[in-house]
């Protein structure tokens, strides 16, 4: 019985050589795929390919607006992926309201409203909460000015005068 492997294919070079193509990128990490499809699914992509740029976007996002150990915290509990877009972002020099980081998440994503952009800020950040656990969640939520607990799909309650 003869086994068939499938060879590379060859690239031309300068010269009439030819080197093998480069090997392909080895498969995306478990996690990183479960956190895309649960995006996709809270945000009803209609492909995998719209879920995983709009969590990149969010993400990244994010990263600028969450800082201290609660941007540690929130990296070690991401996939290896979502945490170097998260702990890649550099600091953010001014504090965004919820609404204000809808917009800056607008006007990253070609052709979006504010209104679609809050669907896919809330389609990434509600997924988080069962991934990185609520604790870590409120901590954040502390760090952030109001308005961005029902993008993380809670209900923001505020004491009683």
């Amino acid at each position: 019985m003869t086994t068939l492997t499938p060879q590379k294919p060859a690239i031309p070079q300068p010269g009439g050589t030819f080197t093998p193509a480069p090997a392909p990128r080895p498969a995306q990490d478990p996690a990183w795929r479960e956190l895309v499809d649960a995006v996709r699914e809270a945000g009803q992509y209609p492909t995998r390919s719209e879920a995983e740029s709009v969590t990149r976007i969010v993400l990244s996002a994010l990263g600028g607006h969450v800082v201290g150990d609660e941007r540690v915290d929130l990296a070690r509990a991401l996939p290896e992926e979502a945490a170097r877009v998260v702990a890649s972002q550099i600091p953010a020099t001014r504090r965004l309201t919820a609404s204000e980081f809808v917009d800056s998440v607008a006007a990253r994503i070609e052709g979006a409203t504010p209104a679609t952009a809050r669907w896919d800020v809330s389609s990434v950040l509600s997924v988080l909460p069962p991934l990185v656990g609520d604790e870590l969640v409120t901590r954040i939520l502390h760090q952030l000015p109001s308005g961005y607990a029902l993008l993380f799909g809670r209900a923001e309650l505020t004491p009683a005068a």
